[in-house]
């Protein structure tokens, strides 16, 4: 079997992402919220260490989206129907999503909230930070 070029690889991964953002509103969604976590995050100067976990979240949570993407595909190319194994796969890949959503969520709260205290604070008592 010949290996496919690099170029190829990233190529296609791309293609997967374009198809994902085309075809999912979900991931259109996810790629909404991520945006604004990033401009909120460079309003607030979030240190380094907060954008890598920041980062790290918004990765974890489009990545379990695109293979929730993936599995809805493949499942619906393989059987048209409702067959009860490939609902409880679906059911679980969505629950991936769920579960990385709300752990950024988490995430996001902890980086944000001391630096929203903050800014309010320092507008609100001005001496006081």
């Amino acid at each position: 079997m010949r290996r496919r070029p690099w170029s190829r690889k990233f190529a296609d991964a791309f293609r997967g992402l374009r198809r994902s953002f085309r075809t999912q509103t979900s991931f259109a969604v996810h790629v909404a919220a991520a945006v604004t976590v990033v401009a909120v995050a460079a309003i607030l100067r979030v240190s380094p260490v907060e954008w890598g976990l920041l980062l790290l979240a918004i990765g974890g949570v489009l990545a379990a989206e695109v293979f929730n993407t993936a599995l809805e595909s493949l499942a619906r190319a393989l059987d048209t129907g409702i067959h009860p194994r490939v609902r409880d796969a679906l059911d679980m890949a969505s629950a991936a999503v769920l579960v990385a959503s709300l752990a950024a969520a988490l995430v996001g709260l902890i980086v944000f909230i001391p630096h929203l205290f903050r800014a309010i604070c320092s507008t609100w008592f001005p001496g006081a930070y």
